[in-house]
């Protein structure tokens, strides 16, 4: 039987100049949807569950078709909220070589970011729910929709709901002292955290000692003690940590690690050749949803994210269009890229 999984956050409309050219080059665009929340849904909708995307889109063709892509892929929208504005645009130049990607954004004013808190029926949204989960991204959007995160997060806890949520610190939407008194009110709530070394470190001060991913220095213990700092801090029952090495915007190192409070377990390493990295760690998270909420062990749960985050990198747009199967046989070790016949 499937688990009903809600994710609540902002989906954008996503512009991207075709065949690796910048921005200033671009003619035309190459349009498609996402954002953080979203994605996760999609990979859960992916794996057979029955995932839910809360949000708010303006009530006109451009708000539908956004809706209409998540249904495409199995997503529920019946909680969707019609109104506002606009929906937010991001522009997604993809980098190549040394010169990396960049995102420009284009999202004030958005329907989700004018979303009152009173607009989302928290009670009726996750009765039956087995999972909620949010990222970092959301509360940034405004004091309304952080105070939305909170009044969600309180509902979960009373209906026994787990809450997840990846940290995402986002610098050109908050501070690191905004961000740090929001989420330290938000994360009271959570059950399981998801973050990487950037958002510890801007979010609540916790740096991964020794640690330089640009330059491909990895510090693993230094990153276990930063598991261990927010678990503790926020009496977590798990911490996963993405673990990135940038060589160039094609060439990364990718690794996961998860902390249940007892022990620490390490995904195997992937050497990836991107075609599109946006996505990327919502494709983890999504995958450490699933494993988790099916009663995964903490070591096969940090395996299947770490493969499915692997693939996602492979996949063009934000999406994780990839198959249970497709993950368990890369977890299993098949990575030989030959035609499937």
């Amino acid at each position: 039987m499937a688990n009903k999984v809600v994710t609540f956050g902002e989906i954008m409309m996503r512009l991207t100049p075709p065949n690796y050219l910048r921005i200033v080059q671009a003619e035309s665009f190459d349009v498609t949807y996402g954002g953080g929340e979203a994605n996760v849904a999609v990979s859960l909708a992916n794996y057979g569950e029955e995932a839910y995307f809360v949000t708010k889109v303006p009530d006109n063709p451009v708000g539908q078709a956004a809706v209409n892509h998540l249904r495409r892929y199995g997503v529920r929208t019946d909680y969707v909220v019609r109104g506002g504005e606009r929906l937010g645009i991001y522009f997604n130049e993809i980098g190549a070589s040394q010169r990396p990607s960049l995102v420009v954004y284009d999202r004030k004013y958005s329907a989700i970011s004018g979303a009152k808190p009173e607009e989302f029926d928290w009670e009726r949204i996750l009765i039956g729910a087995r999972w909620f989960h949010f990222t970092g991204i959301t509360p940034a959007l405004g004091d309304n929709l952080a105070q939305a995160c909170l009044d969600a997060v309180k509902t979960a806890k009373k209906l026994g709901v787990t809450v997840s949520c990846d940290l995402n610190y986002r610098k050109k939407l908050w501070s690191p002292e905004k961000a740090r008194e929001v989420m330290t009110a938000l994360m009271e709530y959570v059950d399981v955290a998801i973050g990487n070394e950037e958002d510890a470190e801007k979010v609540f001060g916790i740096k991964a000692a020794s640690s330089d991913v640009t330059k491909g220095v990895l510090n693993e213990e230094g990153y276990r003690e930063v598991a261990s700092q927010l678990l503790e801090k926020f009496s977590l029952k798990g911490v996963a940590i993405t673990l990135r090495e940038s060589f160039s915007a094609f060439d990364n190192g990718w690794s996961g690690l998860y902390y249940d409070g007892k022990e620490f377990y390490k995904s195997r390493r992937y050497e990836i050749h991107i075609v599109d990295r946006v996505g990327g760690g919502d494709a983890f998270a999504g995958g450490l949803i699933y494993a988790l909420v099916n009663g995964y062990s903490p070591q096969d749960a940090v395996e299947f994210a770490a493969a499915a985050s692997c693939l996602k990198h492979s996949i063009v747009g934000d999406f994780n269009h990839v198959t249970l199967s497709e993950v368990k046989n890369l977890m299993k070790g098949d990575a030989s890229g030959r035609v499937q016949r």
